[in-house]
């Protein structure tokens, strides 16, 4: 029930959808709460959710959002203004760079507050919407995001359930419990003592430029997503027309490969450290509050910590109410840390220097925990 509510603004119509898939139900004898979930901490997450509702803290404000978008255009339009003024030499091309390298990852908290259903009152305003600024803004599908990010939402660090732990154990060994495992198996796809090391070099800087970039198109037309396909050519249009007649095809290519590696820089520090550094395992089926604040946590509040993170510092408030406008996590995160105080569950709220830290701290504890179980379990 928990996670329903949580994804879904139209309830209603959802339940329409999602009638010819009831199998049965429960006889009048038999439990309906299961035994891994405690019953207490589930009826008071469901109290402070019919508070945040009454606060009026789930309704969006649209001027907040409107000065986001153009605050993410603007700079896309400097970016091309300094190539244009100042000509193709080094500077300027960097310079734009990094505008451009913000542009991208600015539109991608953006786009991910319209996929999260958190601007508009209706669900297929915010689909609309979010098909144009991941595709046309940042050239990628929808239907890949939502396809991928609501699985991690619902079983966060999950293995198998979540997708964004599925560097393990290809290329990382996460969390304790899993390294120690592929230690006792036996198994060395990579040099998990050194991941700490190779994160540097295939994470940050790799992810969207080598995986993403290519991946994307193929997602699409697997799946014919040909709605999303053409929202994605309209961006990489634009782009090439825009810098082509300055910066010819080498120079435009070595732009585009530029922004990318920005980007993906950002992207995997800000995304990685609220959950890499958490409990990572295979699910145990507990509520919905535990499941979220075992895998989130939070860096602390500040202007620019809420500008470079989309408000991703707010991780727990995000995971617990996820159609929640990101303006308004502030102001329920103290009824969350009482919540969280009454049950004895700890809320991680970091600097963001020490939750970057964090992330290679985590990597270097499970390779060691890997190596030593290879080794001698």
């Amino acid at each position: 029930q928990d996670p329903f509510i949580a994804f879904h603004l139209d309830k209603t119509l959802v339940r329409k959808y999602m009638s010819p898939l009831l199998i049965g139900e429960l006889a009048p004898d038999q439990p309906s709460f299961e035994p891994s979930k405690n019953k207490k901490l589930v009826e008071d997450f469901r109290e402070l959710r019919a508070t945040v509702e009454k606060m009026g803290l789930l309704t969006p404000n649209h001027t907040f959002f409107l000065l986001y978008l153009c605050h993410i255009l603007l700079l896309d339009v400097a970016a091309w203004l300094i190539i244009w003024y100042f000509g193709a030499s080094t500077l300027p091309f960097l310079f734009s760079a990094v505008l451009l390298g913000t542009v991208q990852a600015q539109a991608g908290w953006l786009q991910h507050d319209f996929g999260h259903l958190s601007v508009f009152s209706k669900s297929r305003w915010n689909h609309w919407v979010h098909k144009f600024v991941i595709g046309h803004l940042k050239g990628a599908p929808a239907s890949w995001w939502n396809h991928l990010h609501f699985q991690h939402h619902a079983k966060p660090n999950c293995f198998r359930k979540d997708p964004d732990v599925n560097m393990h154990p290809l290329f990382f060994a996460l969390g304790k419990t899993l390294s120690v495992e592929l230690g006792v198996q036996k198994k060395k796809f990579m040099p998990y003592n050194h991941q700490h090391k190779y994160f540097f070099i295939i994470g940050p800087p790799a992810l969207v430029p080598l995986y993403f970039q290519w991946y994307i198109f193929y997602f699409a037309v697997q799946r014919k997503q040909w709605v999303d396909l053409a929202w994605m050519l309209s961006f990489y249009i634009r782009f090439f027309l825009t810098y082509l007649p300055f910066l010819g095809v080498k120079g435009t290519l070595g732009l585009h490969l530029l922004v990318r590696f920005i980007e993906s820089n950002w992207f995997v520090w800000v995304t990685q450290m609220n959950h890499i550094p958490m409990h990572i395992d295979y699910d145990k089926n507990v509520d919905w509050f535990s499941t979220q604040l075992q895998a989130t946590c939070n860096v602390h509040q500040s202007f620019f910590n809420d500008w470079f993170s989309g408000h991703l510092n707010f991780q727990i408030e995000h995971h617990l109410f996820p159609t929640m406008p990101r303006h308004n996590y502030w102001k329920v995160a103290p009824l969350v840390k009482s919540l969280c105080a009454k049950h004895g569950i700890e809320y991680q709220c970091k600097p963001l220097l020490t939750a970057f830290a964090d992330i290679v701290h985590s990597l270097k504890d499970s390779g060691e925990l890997w190596l030593d179980a290879y080794l001698h379990k």
